[in-house]
């Protein structure tokens, strides 16, 4: 929104000449609460950013320990087997997320995983195979549910092969989690929020394997997690959390905010707690909640590298001039040009941007004067996005406390930790909660997590 608003019209007016003449690294400076070198920034604007800083949950790595500057190669508290298709960064967070979740196991003595959003199993395989839960993983995408199942067959083979060989002293054991392609349904009583998978047994008891009645040894209850839970799937599942005796406990990391619904409806997405909607003012607009999913320290990185991927947003700010300009009823489409759009010339990704919203690259101007205008004011363009680096631990602070909010407003007992190394994992803190005390399952949580990676 950048142009199509005017945005840096709306700014104080004497932030504006200190934000336009300051140098990629005095950004950085600014975002890290140093000023940077040479920088002299309006009082005013120090006390926004250390008001921001204030209000934010700490986003630290576990424990205090100093968080490295780049993530590692490969977790080396994960199995080799567990590695294979998966990027370290999502080997860092399954092992770290993993550990928390055979906590909440042992507190609860509840041995039973599902696992909601699971994609391509990776946490389910490690949770199955690595630390021997019962696991159900539930994905809406049945290519992506065909890919997990695919992956743990190469595993089982790898490991008739090899006989569990030990790692680290702890073999894999050859229980593949149970994989359900199905969607959520937020409004729906848990044990029928979506429809079980065949029976593996014929007969007229088919149990069902999301919890309830005869659904395991010990009750039917089970433990719920979601890695990266996308929008509305979070609080749905808080939601079925607090009206279902069959999930013992919840372990959320959240995602994608701007998704999340804001009008009144039942469950809502955000405001979820009764104190955050009796807040004046409390409601966040679409670009507050995109703002929230940014990563401040990628972001900080980029600014004292002078990375090139910091033309990707002068990039998009004047595509959606464009994309408004042909076509008034298009706006904040999510287009996705590619990884490496930053790479194009604008022209090049201006034409991919402009196909993936439905308009002829053809019949707009891509070289004029007034595109020529806007790309010069990138400075300007990453200035501006610097602010709502800032601001985005603070909203995604209010969208997470408003979920802590709700649980305890139940009377719930619930936490919210850093779990994951913020510099690897933007969205690094999970939301736990329980039916009983969580002192034990978080006890020494931090010492718990050590490893090679942090």
């Amino acid at each position: 929104d950048f142009f199509t608003e005017d945005l840096w019209a709306q700014l104080p007016p004497a932030w504006q000449p200190a934000l336009a003449s300051a140098t990629p690294v005095q950004l950085a400076g600014l975002l890290g609460g140093r000023g940077g070198p040479g920088a002299a920034w309006p009082l005013s604007l120090l006390a926004f950013a250390a008001a921001a800083r204030a209000l934010a949950f700490p986003r630290g790595c576990p424990g205090g320990s100093p968080c490295p500057p780049c993530p590692p190669c490969q977790s080396s508290r994960l199995h080799p087997l567990l590695r294979r298709h998966v990027k370290p960064k999502k080997q860092h967070e399954i092992q770290r997320l993993g550990k928390l979740l055979r906590r909440l196991s042992r507190a609860t003595g509840c041995e039973r995983v599902v696992d909601v959003g699971a994609g391509q199993g990776h946490l389910s395989r490690f949770l199955a195979f690595g630390l021997g839960l019962g696991v159900t993983a539930v994905e809406s995408d049945g290519r992506l549910v065909g890919l997990a199942e695919r992956f743990d067959q190469e595993l089982l083979r790898e490991l008739a092969k090899t006989r569990g060989l030990a790692h680290r002293g702890h073999p894999l054991t050859p229980r593949a989690p149970q994989h359900v392609a199905g969607r959520l349904d937020p409004a729906a009583p848990w044990g029928e929020f979506l429809l079980p998978p065949d029976p593996p047994e014929p007969g007229p008891a088919a149990r069902n394997p999301l919890g309830g009645p005869g659904g395991s040894g010990d009750g039917g209850r089970v433990l719920v997690t979601g890695l990266h839970a996308c929008g509305d799937l979070s609080p749905a599942l808080l939601c079925h959390f607090a009206r279902s005796p069959a999930v013992a406990a919840v372990a959320l990391v959240g995602c994608c905010y701007m998704k999340l619904s804001t009008a009144p409806q039942q469950p809502p997405g955000y405001p979820l707690s009764a104190s955050v909607a009796a807040l004046p003012g409390h409601q966040l607009s679409y670009r507050a909640r995109e703002a929230a999913c940014h990563a401040l320290e990628e972001y900080q990185g980029r600014l004292r590298g002078g990375s090139a991927h910091l033309r990707a947003h002068c990039y998009r700010a004047a595509l959606e001039s464009l994309i408004r300009a042909t076509d008034p009823g298009k706006r904040h489409l999510g287009l996705q040009p590619g990884r490496k759009a930053h790479t194009l010339s604008f022209p090049q990704y201006a034409q991919l941007g402009l196909s993936l919203a439905g308009l002829d690259p053809v019949g707009v101007p891509l070289d004029s004067g007034a595109v020529g205008a806007m790309l010069e004011q990138q400075h300007k363009v990453v200035a501006f996005c610097t602010l709502g680096q800032l601001l985005a631990p603070a909203v995604e602070t209010l969208i997470l406390l408003d979920r802590l909010l709700y649980l305890r407003e139940q009377g719930f007992h619930c936490a919210l930790v850093p779990l994951f190394n913020p510099r690897f994992s933007p969205r690094n803190l999970v939301l736990v909660a329980a039916r009983t005390p969580l002192a034990t399952a978080l006890a020494g949580l931090a010492k718990d997590t050590e490893d090679g990676d942090s």
